[in-house]
């Protein structure tokens, strides 16, 4: 097998000696040093279910690139739970260790000069940090998703973890019996893998496959299945050919393979989460992409899968039915995907999917054919106005009627918002404003998955809006905005708004207005001071000092 960079560099004469010094110290032979060394960057940890069954990944990962004939070399990435952390300080970090995951893997490749590298990780900012460290390191690579987990049960239904948020409202408003809320409780999580629906870590590892940087057909297998540890092994000998061929992800990550990613996005219902990690994954890549992108892939493409919040089922049933692939290959014959794409593989999209079904089994109503949407067009809409100047997110599905005008109840934190749909202050009607929590607002731009299923628990999903300038839970549903730009703590028009106000949702006209005069807001604006900062050091230090906005993905690095 061909050397690459990593081991040219450890074998240029004697001056070497030192580095290669320290690898005799681990057990490698001289005649390893001419291998490629290959990183394996593991997520495991027993923080969360998510990532609590990715050793096993991991291993077998190894296995397979040293029988390929290559060093592998295993390296740790954090994870934060996004479900356990929820509603709580620490769902601060969650936007955050996107950023760590990133700069953990570029660290690591890099400094170690490594040929390639295996990333495996389970929970929501796994896929999107690395895939951006995957971007920036620009050695060959795949992602290997943790898999999903399967669906709890109890008394006949199936359970995801967005069935206990829902049960704390219906529990709280006295719709649900002590024995039922402690059944879901104890029932909705019955082993390893991420969350169940078409939530924010299904979405992004679906989406990986239409980006071509993970195997066809490996997202949606569960965690515990043999066939993931098989799927594991297969991606690691797929990377030893990539590193072999010096097929780089900037070879395969494009505009075009973007445009693939989203189509599957929207065509499966995905997470709001997506629109702020494909605008950072694109940045990473140097790729030009704006929020507006997302919008016209919306306008052109169907919703064809009936898949939980707003639908039915979970990922483990969209496997039965054909998972991904069968998406894809029925989005690829309506002319809605980039057939030419390369792949991590080194064949392209559709060379990939030449073996897939045109139509999908009669025996399922999981993937529905272009004729048979479920809905016309996307899902994620791009809302803007005098509220949003540089755009929010709305996720339109699941709605009899998308469009709202109501009075403001304006909240500056989560807690307090939710405590006011517990107690029953919000009534049908009003638009909830929970605000100063963006990216340098909160810091860290937490999700509202706590209230949003408060809302849906309490009846009231369909008939109370909500505008936030913080993010959303893939398992959200409901009359909800978030990513609103802006945000409050740089006086965005979201931290002019006062109790009462009209504020319309309007997601037929993609429209988010605040009903008052201009001269009115503007002297609320020349009267404006923003808050105090109430972290002064460590990570939410810095994420809220250098953190661009979510319209441009929140990243780090960018211009602002």
């Amino acid at each position: 097998m061909a050397a690459n960079r990593r081991s040219r560099n450890i074998t240029e004469g004697v001056a070497r000696a030192p580095n290669r010094s320290m690898y005799y110290g681990m057990g490698y032979q001289p005649s390893d040093m001419s291998k490629p060394f290959i990183g394996i960057a593991n997520g495991h940890s027993t923080i969360t279910p998510c990532n609590s069954g990715l050793q096993v990944l991991t291993d077998a990962a190894e296995a397979a690139i040293r029988a390929g004939g290559a060093n592998p070399e295993i390296f740790g990435v954090p994870t934060i739970s996004d479900g356990m952390s929820m509603g709580t300080e620490g769902m601060k970090y969650s936007l955050i260790s996107r950023e760590v995951i990133a700069d953990c893997i570029e660290t690591a490749v890099q400094g170690q000069w490594m040929d390639g590298v295996l990333v495996v990780g389970g929970c929501d900012k796994n896929m999107p940090g690395g895939m951006i460290g995957i971007l920036r390191c620009n050695v060959p690579a795949i992602y290997v998703y943790g898999g999903t987990i399967k669906p709890g049960r109890w008394k006949g239904q199936d359970l995801t973890i967005v069935s206990v948020f829902e049960a704390v409202g219906e529990f709280s408003r006295g719709r649900m019996s002590q024995e039922d809320f402690d059944g879901i409780e104890r029932n909705a999580i019955p082993g390893t893998g991420s969350c169940g629906g078409m939530y924010t870590a299904n979405t992004m590892s679906s989406s990986f496959e239409a980006l071509g940087m993970s195997l066809i057909g490996s997202s949606t297998m569960a965690n515990p299945d043999h066939e993931k540890t098989g799927s594991a092994a297969e991606s690691a000998k797929v990377l030893i050919e990539a590193v072999k061929n010096d097929l780089k992800p900037l070879d395969i990550v494009t505009r075009r393979s973007i445009e693939n990613a989203v189509a599957l996005i929207m065509a499966t219902g995905g997470s709001t989460n997506a629109v702020l990690h494909y605008l950072a994954i694109a940045h990473a890549a140097g790729i030009e992409w704006t929020i507006d992108d997302f919008e016209r892939m919306r306008r052109k493409t169907p919703v064809i899968c009936d898949l939980k919040p707003s639908g039915k089922y979970v990922a483990v049933d969209l496997h039965k039915a054909g998972g991904i692939a069968q998406v894809m290959k029925i989005l690829l014959n309506a002319g809605l995907m980039h057939g030419d794409c390369m792949t991590i593989t080194g064949r392209t999209l559709a060379e990939e999917l030449a073996h897939i079904p045109d139509v999908p089994s009669a025996s399922q109503d999981v993937i529905r054919t272009i004729d048979k949407a479920l809905y016309d067009e996307g899902h994620l809409a791009i809302l803007k106005g005098n509220l949003s100047p540089e755009g929010s997110v709305a996720k339109i599905t699941g709605l009899k009627n998308p469009v709202i005008t109501g009075p403001a109840r304006v909240f500056d934190d989560e807690q307090s918002g939710l405590a006011a749909i517990m107690d029953g202050t919000i009534k049908a009607g009003d638009v909830m404003v929970l605000r100063y929590l963006g990216p340098k607002g909160a810091p860290g731009m937490p999700e509202m998955l706590a209230p949003t299923s408060a809302l849906i628990g309490a009846g009231l999903g369909e008939t109370v809006g909500m505008v936030t300038d913080g993010r959303f839970s893939g398992g959200t549903w409901g009359m909800v905005v978030g990513h609103v730009a802006p945000e409050a703590y740089v006086g965005g028009p979201i931290a002019l708004i006062r109790e009462g106000d009209s504020i319309t949702i309007d997601a037929h006209r993609q429209a988010l207005e605040l009903n008052v005069p201009e001269a009115e807001l503007a002297a609320r604006r020349a009267t404006w001071t923003p808050p105090a900062s109430n972290y002064p050091r460590g990570v939410l230090a810095k994420f809220r000092k250098l953190s661009s906005s979510a319209s441009t993905g929140a990243v780090l690095d960018g211009d602002e």
